[in-house]
């Protein structure tokens, strides 16, 4: 079933709330709360949260929100409102924001428990969920920011998610603190990194976090950004980061707090979806989709460079009598290693993609005389006819390529591919030729099924 995520939140608030009680019997100054007091605010957060998920966003407020820079509306937030409640009932910087760490684990257990497989829609709402979390965090870190003295400030800041790796960062850069977490994650002692900057210890990331950092110094905001680094610990490999001020009794900025949090899996997910969603399963190779984005962008850039470009459409010949006779999984593994063949016939910049069936198509790049287009068009041929090994015995099969250039036959993708599909059409006609050049004459016949429909 696919759940909304705000209302996976609502329908199982009172577990959660269960989750957090138990987690604040470990905290000091929640051990002498009532249940209402313990509950109010956790619940407050929850509920806005999942009204947050509920709410359409434009891509500029999604964009801000990643970056934890929310808008102010001129009121406290209910993160603030809780720091100031939780501060009042004598909690520390640390305890205060442990509860954004309880619920946060919490929410994500249950909901891994009921969803261990989750659609594109709800990964957007557990990202939105995690940023929301974050921003909530950076308000709260800024809250107690102004009103701590810097030990407390500092100290609490770097306790904030705890166990994830969390340091502190002079104006310039260098490591004035970091916890345990951050240590096992560099793979080096403590000691070792204090006095050092990311580019002191050889990150790949350092410059761009160093830019951002000189942002949030300069602009006194927290700043949201991501990185793809191994460590030498083999933690992870894709991270995301929250830079946040921290700011002295004048409002100068005097530190910067960091938070890493490891999204590896989360990513590799996101590129699992956008990658079966533009490629052919089968074969590997890209999907209609995707081919014609291609073509699209290959397009601009030939208009912009006044170069020629040229559109191969293949339809195997012979392929039918193979899965008919042999069965589709003789059939399926003949149309994979025909996919490997194309991919070895053009070069590493040009693309080969499955449409469907047995429908194959080339973007050639750059290839400006008619002949080398045709070279390449023969070479397929030639690489198909070879018999494949397919099961116990050969098979063996041949192919029909149609060939349209840009501008002169069509100046659009879905133009272009049409007349290179024509132009198939009428190669697989011939008797004495496999290939065929579009010209104006292979305008679509009524026996020619129109390809946009077919597609």
């Amino acid at each position: 079933m696919n759940t909304r995520f705000a209302d996976f939140i609502r329908a199982e608030l009172e577990p959660i709330l269960q989750d957090w009680e138990a987690f604040a019997k470990t905290i000091l100054h929640a051990k002498h709360m009532g249940k209402t007091g313990l509950r109010d605010h956790a619940r407050d957060m929850l509920l806005e949260i999942a009204d947050d998920l509920d709410t359409q966003q434009s891509e500029s407020e999604q964009a801000a929100k990643s970056k934890g820079c929310e808008p102010k509306h001129g009121e406290e937030s209910w993160a603030e409102v809780h720091g100031s409640d939780r501060q009042t009932s004598g909690f520390s910087v640390n305890e205060t924001v442990s509860e954004f760490r309880a619920l946060r684990a919490s929410v994500v257990s249950h909901w891994t428990k009921t969803h261990p497989k989750i659609s594109d829609r709800q990964l957007v709402d557990l990202t939105r969920f995690h940023e929301a979390i974050d921003q909530a965090v950076a308000e709260s870190l800024e809250h107690y920011a102004t009103t701590k003295e810097m030990e407390t400030r500092l100290f609490g800041a770097v306790l904030i998610a705890s166990p994830d790796p969390i340091y502190v960062l002079d104006l310039e850069g260098r490591f004035i603190y970091a916890n345990q977490a951050t240590a096992d994650l560099f793979a080096l002692n403590p000691r070792a990194i204090i006095g050092k900057s990311t580019f002191d210890l050889g990150f790949s990331f350092a410059p761009d976090f160093q830019h951002n950092l000189e942002k949030v110094v300069t602009d006194q905001t927290t700043y949201r950004g991501k990185f793809v680094h191994t460590f030498a610990s083999g933690l992870g490999e894709r991270f995301e980061y929250l830079l946040a001020p921290v700011l002295d009794e004048y409002g100068n900025t005097e530190a910067i707090v960091s938070i890493f949090r490891d999204v590896t899996e989360r990513v590799l997910a996101e590129e699992k979806i956008w990658h079966n969603a533009h490629h052919d399963l089968l074969t590997g190779l890209p999907n209609r989709r995707l081919f014609l984005d291609r073509l699209e962008q290959e397009l601009k850039h030939a208009k912009r460079r006044s170069l020629p470009l040229s559109v191969l459409f293949m339809d195997l010949d012979g392929f039918k009598e193979v899965n008919d006779t042999l069965g589709h999984e003789a059939g399926d593994r003949l149309l994979s290693d025909v996919a490997k063949r194309l991919t070895h016939c053009v070069r590493e910049d040009d693309t080969v993609a499955r449409m469907g069936g047995d429908e194959f198509t080339v973007i050639l790049t750059s290839v400006k005389q008619r002949k080398d287009v045709e070279l390449v068009a023969q070479t397929i041929i030639d690489a198909l006819v070879m018999p494949f090994h397919i099961g116990q015995q050969p098979v063996q099969i041949s192919v029909s390529i149609g060939i349209a250039f840009y501008p002169e036959d069509a100046s659009s993708p879905v133009a272009l591919l049409e007349a290179a599909d024509q132009a198939m059409y009428k190669a697989k006609k011939s008797t004495s030729k496999r290939l065929h050049f579009y010209d104006a004459s292979d305008k679509q016949t009524d026996d020619r099924p129109n390809l946009s429909i077919r597609g």
